[in-house]
């Protein structure tokens, strides 16, 4: 009977354990697992869905909310690129816009937020943005723009054109949720930079490019603001000790004439800010007597190129594949 008795204990004892332990399982089972997601560039979304991104860029690091509704932009690149997307913009600088973003100067439809150098910061805060986009004109500001709302620099590095144009791409693919259209768009500039760059490197021209500024002469060489001719569409350069800077090295026709480039490329700064509408002014400054010397004028390889792209709009979408465009067209 004891026996019969403990054997009774021991079974009751197993079942109970047996019982705790699926209890146990079960509750395992039905527990939810809680997990971050995080994105490229190193953001997050919360439990509520609203994605939150943290933009690194020259000037620091930005959280800006994705798919941001009123967009102040500052580049004329970036606002070429989003044009191209079909990203609505809220409000830009009015002032010299080149003719193919005509559309952004109609003040009903935008609002004029000052110039590419002095942003008007009543006339922004007033507008409670979601994003400020900037580049190099406007990184004085920088600090100033951020306390109104969310500011992205995304300037272009001349040194490494393609790395810094790329980059910026994406991350405006990234905001606006237009990860495949930049892919597509970036994927077409590269087919055509490699077909450029083979017939540039094949003809074993040099090449020498200028700025025409009110009648005098800036020379750009590789890495510089205008150096993708050199550093990405494989010509080489006249001269490869040029200065590097913003505002290109001083030369005269003589230096030109010494140089004896195979192509010339200008770029009319009085055209881009309507100063020589015609850009007779600056056919004036570059083909004179002396230059005339060289093989550039000799061959009909003188090139002006269209300032829009080059001097106010450079880094976009559209401007950057017409810029890889016209000096494929230019290789004769």
């Amino acid at each position: 009977m004891k026996t019969r008795n403990m054997f009774m204990l021991i079974l009751s004892a197993m079942l109970v354990f047996v019982l705790a332990a699926c209890g146990n399982n079960n509750k395992t089972a039905e527990t939810p697992v809680t997990e971050t997601s995080a994105n490229a560039s190193g953001s997050s979304s919360d439990a509520s869905g609203s994605d939150e991104l943290t933009i690194k860029h020259k000037l620091g690091e930005t959280k800006v909310k994705k798919n941001p509704q009123k967009v102040v932009v500052f580049d004329f690149g970036i606002l070429d690129t989003l044009d191209k997307l079909g990203i609505k913009v809220t409000g830009v600088p009015q002032a010299n816009i080149p003719p193919y973003l005509s559309k952004y100067a109609d003040k009903d439809a935008y609002k004029n937020v000052g110039s590419l150098k002095e942003p008007d910061f009543e006339k922004i805060n007033a507008l409670s943005p979601d994003l400020i986009i900037i580049s190099g004109r406007q990184s004085d500001a920088y600090d100033e723009l951020s306390k109104i709302a969310p500011t992205v620099y995304l300037g272009l590095d001349t040194t490494k054109f393609m790395d810094s144009f790329k980059e910026n791409m994406t991350t405006v693919g990234q905001i606006f949720g237009k990860e495949d259209e930049i892919k597509t768009g970036l994927e077409a500039i590269d087919k055509s930079i490699a077909e450029v760059h083979d017939k540039a490197a094949a003809s074993g021209k040099k090449a020498l490019i200028v700025l025409s500024n009110e009648g005098k002469l800036s020379a750009y060489g590789p890495n510089s603001r205008f150096g993708i001719i050199h550093d990405v569409l494989g010509f080489a350069p006249s001269d490869d000790k040029i200065e590097v800077s913003t505002h290109g090295q001083s030369v005269t026709s003589e230096y030109v004439a010494e140089k004896n480039p195979d192509y010339l490329f200008v770029v009319d700064r009085d055209a881009a800010v309507a100063t020589d509408k015609d850009g007779e002014k600056a056919k004036q400054t570059v083909e004179n007597d002396l230059v005339k010397n060289t093989n550039a004028y000799k061959d009909g390889h003188i090139v002006y190129l269209d300032p829009n792209y080059w001097y106010l709009s450079g880094g976009g979408l559209l401007s950057v594949q017409e810029m890889v465009k016209e000096v494929g067209d230019s290789i004769k």
